[in-house]
């Protein structure tokens, strides 16, 4: 408390002392000394004359402060270094490494010195975290100190899907933004896919005219749009490329190849195997549809990344590689023909005869392939970087084979798997990958030997945005995560300090709150349990309050009102009487909010009844998602748990005592999901009307029936509807097995809430 009031008399003279615990990712070397410098408009950047990078650096920076700070520095060629930040760009500047630098800052004066221009601007971009400790204007106070650093591996990157769902060139700058702030320096870009093409080709304008558009289901109905889509110019690609340069981040576009291909068909259906045009796909998951192997096919492939690497000038392009399903290929006597002709064994190995043409094409032309790990199962070429993602089996093997690799396993670094269970978590896939699961990720897998090891090239996270229709999405599922991993890939394995990390977030979300990042605060957010059932025969409750990180002061009311800094610390259990409002926030040692107010009321009820996301999946398949009502609905509620496989959820426990009818609200969902061969899968039930059945069981799916209601036709109700029932009378707690019969050629259905309604209790009279 003490230090808090320190700190807000500081602020109330508009000059607040930043620590260094605002840092992320933390610098390889950092040591404080005594004294201060006031960084305040008085402040000069100085630059040597006539060097582009270090002005280059200096602007960042100068407009860094004017937009985060409002402190407007002058940046200026001379010599005079006394109460200035000096950038210093020198051959033999102390940090030798690739991107280093080191940053001194005394009483007097701060300075920058670095090798190259990388190492400039990440200089810079330490000097501005320090700068902005909270959301405050003005002056500041930046500690004395002395940091060396510099990056633990070279790929640090984080890959975006433009394809399932488009963002507009002007949010992938704001990404590009974000990333240079944590010191990534690899922008992945998945710009083709089966359900879009993104990227103008000239010489193929049909790619953007028909593949960059696809007719959502149920279009026009339900706030689904009638056409969904969009692509960028070539123009617009050079701006996103040069803004992602001066930010000192590569851009690897991904054209992805033979699978993943549909649009691409759709637009041009020759390069497909059978001649037909099939639409843009609307289903998420494994299409069918590949690229024909033929002379005509590769003269289309070559053109198109001819197009492609004068767009970028990274110095690899990807090229996919993954989920390639060969039915098509089977069943092609052409294909067949050529497998043959090839003296191939099989149509993987055709796959690497394909990848091994276009790796070549790419050499030729100056650039690397890399491709996903299945680029492996059938041959690759000898210089080809392979991006692991199913695990690290992939990234292990082509290492052993003495190939660069880039760790990018599933589910370890996929940032579309959700952040947590708890009720108000957005849209994703399961299992949860939490802030302590990135945190906790080593890129080196320990099956490697040191000259193995070399070959790790650094990490980077995936956000595939099939469940991602908006940036607010995106920002959600990424930050803060991404900080998680920008100190994986920067700081040294030394420097893992988990309880370090989680103090110096409350400074970072602050940094994203002025820059209004819709960031999650899914770790910090207060978890309100209790036994409902136990609360439901005594009429009180003992509530417990926690969260995901264990990090933070949770406080919370018991009236309704909000919590603030003045409301009650939770420090162990504590009762309630029903009905009640429970409200909790967790706030940070400044007194910062970390965590926004949760709400839970307490009655009957409310007790009585569960959110379809709280049940849980009938044992069988652990295959889970949280989706929206419809496949491109921008809101970030409601969302809906669903098992595409089996669609029964089970509520365990259920207090059945005086309970006699069920309510649940459901929603029709679109089945809008390839699945390929695991299509066999799919647990199909039978059903006594024309659309099916909601079927309650109790105790086992195959127990008996307390209730069946019957589905409405789809063509004649809403999406939501809700369905009610009478329950025989039952006793004590019972699992009951939730189940769907709807027919599994037609629509998902997914339970909002199911609640079980009790007549109100009589009073006795006095």
């Amino acid at each position: 408390m003490k230090l808090a009031s320190f700190l807000f008399c500081l602020a109330l003279c508009g000059i607040v002392h930043a620590a260094p615990a605002s840092l992320i990712p933390m610098p390889a070397q950092l040591h404080l000394a005594n004294g201060a410098f006031k960084l305040d408009s008085d402040t000069r950047i100085v630059i040597p004359p006539g060097d582009a990078a270090a002005r280059a650096a200096a602007q960042y920076l100068a407009d860094s402060l004017a937009r985060t700070r409002g402190l407007h520095l002058v940046i200026t060629e001379d010599t005079a270094t006394r109460h200035a930040i000096a950038f210093l760009h020198e051959r033999n500047a102390p940090v030798a490494q690739a991107e280093g630098y080191t940053l001194d800052v005394t009483p007097q004066a701060i300075r920058i010195d670095a090798r190259d221009g990388a190492g400039l601007f990440y200089g810079a971009v330490t000097l501005w975290q320090l700068s902005t400790p909270d959301a405050q204007q003005g002056a500041v106070q930046l500690p004395a100190l002395h940091i060396s650093d510099w990056p633990r591996f070279a790929w640090r990157g984080l890959m975006l899907d433009s394809a399932r769902h488009f963002q507009s060139a002007t949010e992938v700058e704001q990404l590009l933004d974000q990333m240079a702030q944590h010191k990534l320096n690899v922008l992945h870009w998945h710009l083709t896919d089966d359900q879009g093409w993104r990227i103008q080709i000239k010489r193929y304008p049909q790619l953007t005219r028909i593949g960059a558009w696809r007719t959502p289901p149920d279009a026009g109905h339900d706030g689904e749009p009638l056409r969904y889509g969009g692509f960028y110019t070539q123009q617009q690609i050079r701006e996103v490329v040069a803004y992602a340069a001066a930010r000192h981040i590569t851009i690897v576009p991904e054209i992805d190849m033979p699978g993943h291909a549909q649009a691409a068909v759709a637009s041009y259906p020759e390069v497909g195997v059978t001649g037909k045009r099939p639409p843009v796909s609307v289903d998420w998951g494994v299409n069918p549809y590949l690229y024909n192997v033929d002379d005509a096919t590769f003269r289309f492939i070559d053109n198109v990344l001819d197009e492609v690497m004068a767009l970028f000038p990274s110095h690899y392009i990807h090229v996919g590689g993954d989920e390639a399903i060969k039915d098509q290929w089977k069943a092609s006597p052409a294909i067949q023909a050529k497998l043959h002709a090839l003296h191939l064994k099989d149509e993987d190995a055709l796959q690497g005869w394909f990848i091994g043409r276009v790796g070549r094409y790419l050499t030729a032309h100056g650039r690397r392939l890399i491709g996903w790990d299945e680029i492996l199962d059938g041959g690759v070429p000898p210089d080809a970087t392979v991006m692991s993602w199913r695990g690290t089996d992939g990234a292990i093997k082509a290492a052993q084979l003495g190939h660069d690799v880039v760790m990018s396993p599933a589910p370890d670094l996929y940032l579309d798997s959700v952040q947590s269970q708890l009720p108000d978590e957005a849209a994703g896939r399961m299992p949860v990958r939490d802030l302590r699961n990135i945190y906790d990720f080593n890129p080196i897998p320990a099956a490697l030997n040191a000259s193995q090891s070399a070959h790790v090239l650094g990490a980077q996270a995936n956000v595939w945005t099939e469940h991602m229709p908006s940036m607010q999405h995106v920002e959600h599922a990424v930050f803060p995560r991404l900080d998680a991993l920008s100190e994986v890939v920067w700081s040294p394995a030394t420097a893992h300090d988990w309880n370090g990390f989680l103090a110096r977030l409350p400074a970072q979300f602050a940094r994203y709150a002025e820059q209004q990042i819709s960031y999650a605060d899914s770790a910090f957010e207060p978890d309100i349990q209790l036994d409902a059932n136990a609360a439901l025969q005594s009429g009180h409750a003992t509530v417990t309050l926690s969260n995901q990180a264990g990090y933070g002061a949770i406080r919370y009311t018991v009236d309704g009102s909000d919590p603030d800094a003045h409301a009650p610390l939770y420090a162990q259990p504590f009762a309630v009487t029903l009905p009640a409002t429970i409200k909790a926030a967790t706030f940070a040692a400044d007194g910062s909010v970390i965590a926004a107010t949760r709400t839970r009321m307490l009655d009957r009820a409310s007790l009585l009844s569960r959110l379809g996301v709280a049940l849980s999946n009938c044992s069988g398949s652990d295959f889970r998602l949280r989706v929206q009502p419809t496949p491109d609905a921008t809101s970030m509620a409601p969302v809906y748990a669903i098992n595409v496989f089996d669609a029964c959820q089970s509520f365990p426990q259920a207090p059945l005592d005086g309970v006699t009818a069920i309510h649940v609200d459901v929603v029709r969902l679109e089945r809008n999901y390839a699945l390929a061969h695991d299509a066999k899968l799919v647990v199909s039930r039978p059903h006594r009307t024309p659309f099916g059945e909601f079927v309650v069981h109790r105790d086992r799916c195959d127990g008996p029936v307390l209730a069946d209601l019957p589905l409405p036709d789809p063509a004649r109700s809403n999406r939501r509807f809700a369905l009610d029932g009478t329950l025989p009378v039952q006793h004590g707690e019972h699992t009951l097995c939730l189940i769907f019969t709807a027919p599994t050629d037609g629509a998902l259905y997914a339970i909002g809430r199911v609640s079980l309604i009790a007549p109100p209790v009589a009073k006795s009279k006095p």
